[in-house]
């Protein structure tokens, strides 16, 4: 399932499960623009105003808040950290 609000939405793009566009400021809705053959990851926040380029690729789990060129790959990921023994106080 996904949320895709206030968007234009060329040919052939790909949007993975879980994706939404986050088009409200608080203020006003923003659009989103995908152009033709992007994929968008699985799981993927796209802030709008936004816009994706042709053939551009969307790492599955991103946010993306910035815009993103035609053939480029675009990723947001934090790195994974894991802390032994932890206790809850």
């Amino acid at each position: 399932m996904s949320y895709i609000g206030d968007s234009f939405v060329g040919k052939n793009v790909n949007i993975g499960a879980g994706t939404i566009t986050c088009n409200y400021d608080g203020k006003r809705k923003n659009k989103t623009k995908i152009f033709d053959g992007a994929f968008i990851g699985s799981n993927t926040s796209l802030i709008a105003p936004i816009k994706i380029g042709k053939n551009a690729i969307i790492g599955a789990g991103s946010s993306i808040s910035k815009n993103v060129k035609n053939k480029s790959l675009a990723l947001t990921r934090a790195k994974q950290i894991e802390i032994k023994n932890y206790k809850k106080k």
